[in-house]
């Protein structure tokens, strides 16, 4: 029979699971500590199964809303130290986020605790499939918000090997499975109930096994990175902004590299409005010198609309009037920052954040085509968006080598989100086994190779430019394989099948 917890127990229990949320960031940022979320998990999971469906629900909204604060906490630096928002307002609004998002995870656990049986196969199950699902839900619609997915602690733990074959999804669905098989002894009674937890451990135990490389060299390129710590309160300041120029124009020119990557609006304003003098000096160091650049800045008109886009210069593919030798324009806008959601215009206006509202690239853009390598550009957090770059892998032949991240993250100052980036680099280089290179305003700005591991790096928050070579890859993973052609589809599908199980065990119960 199943032991229900009473309302005041429950308030607790919801307590509890808030802190056991927020605890589990930790490991986003830590990834030494990539058990912990294991064991989070697997209280939620013996929570909701000594609940009623509701009281479940309530459980799980509390652990999503805690994750979620823990992990996003810096959205408030954005939103009232950049953005001009009045402190409670801009910290109610982080609290709004966290708990509508949250939401999908509430429902999860209510149904988990609904579908419940007694029994070992289809309680895990469930639990798993509801879990996806919400992660799924959180990460895709509305435009998607999948910053600290369960999957991204796991970069430096046994489930990464899972990475090239699942995603980062995936890699969740099996963290929520570890934890139901862990939670297990604690809702059944009996001798056999501790079979469950053994069989977590071995699955840890021989999850690594899964470990390949699918791909091969494509040769060796030298690369500079540019970092030019350019504080978000100065990046658009009349006094700041010719010396700041002045500077990316000396290290372009100055850096060793084949390559140079400068970060996301490294130029803050359109070419147009440049004095011509300086345009002429950022693009003199690669015409005619078998160099080329990636360059970060804003493109578009009045007329035409704005795009937050990277230009590349030192190769003829792709010439577009006259500006640059090839262009790629973001994909994945920002809500708030960079488009404005239906009916939010009020909001926005209440902030004082330059440029929110862009046109949207192309999905599944052309790479940049230079020195013997496919260099295929991301902006800012569209490396959330596994699923999106794998687009890019459709055609094996014209599939990236190389994956370029540029950013600024300086809206959030000197906080977890910088680590919490660099993992989800991380992760996007497990799962395509294509290396990263990231040029960052404020950093991490590293060299991560096609497994996954920081190769070269500089520290955060220092204006330099950092010099290292990366090697190109071809081939494709299993992910690359299906994720470019059916998208997140196949897991939607995965999760819908276990919460049936669960579902129909528990008719016949």
């Amino acid at each position: 029979m199943r032991r229900r917890l009473g309302w005041g127990v429950a308030a607790g229990a919801a307590v509890a699971a808030m802190a056991a949320g927020a605890l589990s960031t930790l490991a986003h940022v830590h990834t030494e500590a990539w058990w912990l979320p294991l064991v989070t998990t697997a209280g939620l999971a013996a929570a909701v199964w000594r609940c009623s469906a509701v009281r479940a629900a309530a459980i799980g909204l509390a652990f999503g809303t805690g994750w979620l604060l823990a992990g996003t906490w810096w959205l408030f630096i954005s939103l009232h130290v950049y953005g001009g928002l009045p402190a409670p307002l801009a910290g109610l609004s982080v609290l709004l986020l966290s708990v509508a998002l949250s939401l999908y995870l509430g429902v999860a656990m209510g149904v988990v605790a609904w579908c419940r049986t007694g029994r070992l196969l289809p309680d895990v199950a469930a639990f798993t499939g509801a879990w996806l699902l919400a992660e799924l839900a959180r990460g895709l619609i509305f435009t998607g918000f999948p910053w600290a997915a369960a999957g991204y602690a796991q970069v430096d733990g046994p489930l990464a090997a899972l990475a090239p074959w699942l995603g980062v999804y995936g890699i969740g669905a099996v963290v929520a499975l570890v934890g139901a098989l862990l939670a297990w002894p604690w809702a059944r009674h009996g001798r056999a109930r501790w079979a469950a937890p053994m069989v977590a451990l071995g699955l840890l135990a021989l999850i690594p096994l899964a470990r390949t490389d699918r791909t091969e060299s494509a040769g060796h390129v030298p690369v500079s990175l540019v970092q030019t710590a350019v504080s978000q309160d100065e990046k658009f300041s009349a006094q700041a902004m010719p010396q700041a120029l002045q500077w990316l124009a000396q290290a372009l020119a100055q850096s060793r590299g084949q390559l140079v990557v400068a970060p996301e609006t490294a130029v803050p304003l359109l070419p147009a409005d440049l004095p011509p003098e300086v345009w002429a000096d950022l693009r003199a160091p690669f015409e005619g010198t078998g160099r080329a650049a990636l360059l970060g800045l804003p493109l578009g008109s009045f007329e035409a609309g704005y795009t937050n886009s990277v230009v590349g210069l030192g190769s003829r593919v792709g010439a577009r009037s006259g500006t640059a030798d090839y262009r790629y324009d973001k994909h994945h806008l920002v809500p708030f920052g960079e488009f404005i959601p239906r009916g939010f215009r009020w909001f926005v206006d209440m902030m004082n954040i330059p440029l929110g509202d862009f046109n949207r690239g192309a999905l599944g853009a052309p790479s940049f085509e230079a020195l013997g390598q496919r260099w295929a550009p991301n902006i800012c957090y569209e490396d959330l968006f596994g699923e999106e770059l794998a687009r890019r892998f459709e055609d094996p032949a014209h599939a990236p080598t190389v994956m370029v991240n540029v950013s600024n993250i300086a809206w959030f100052g000197n906080t977890i989100a910088i680590d919490q980036h660099l993992h989800i680099s991380r992760m996007r280089s497990l799962e395509l086994q294509r290396p990263m290179i990231r040029a960052t305003n404020t950093g991490p700005t590293v060299v991560i190779d096609h497994l996954g591991q920081v190769r070269q790096g500089m520290k955060p928050h220092q204006q330099g430019v950092l010099e290292g070579v990366v090697e190109g890859r071809t081939g494709l993973t299993p992910f690359a394989r299906w994720s470019s052609a059916w998208g997140a589809w196949p897991l939607v599908g995965l999760g819908l099948l276990l919460v049936g199980l669960g579902a129909v065990a528990r008719r016949g119960h």
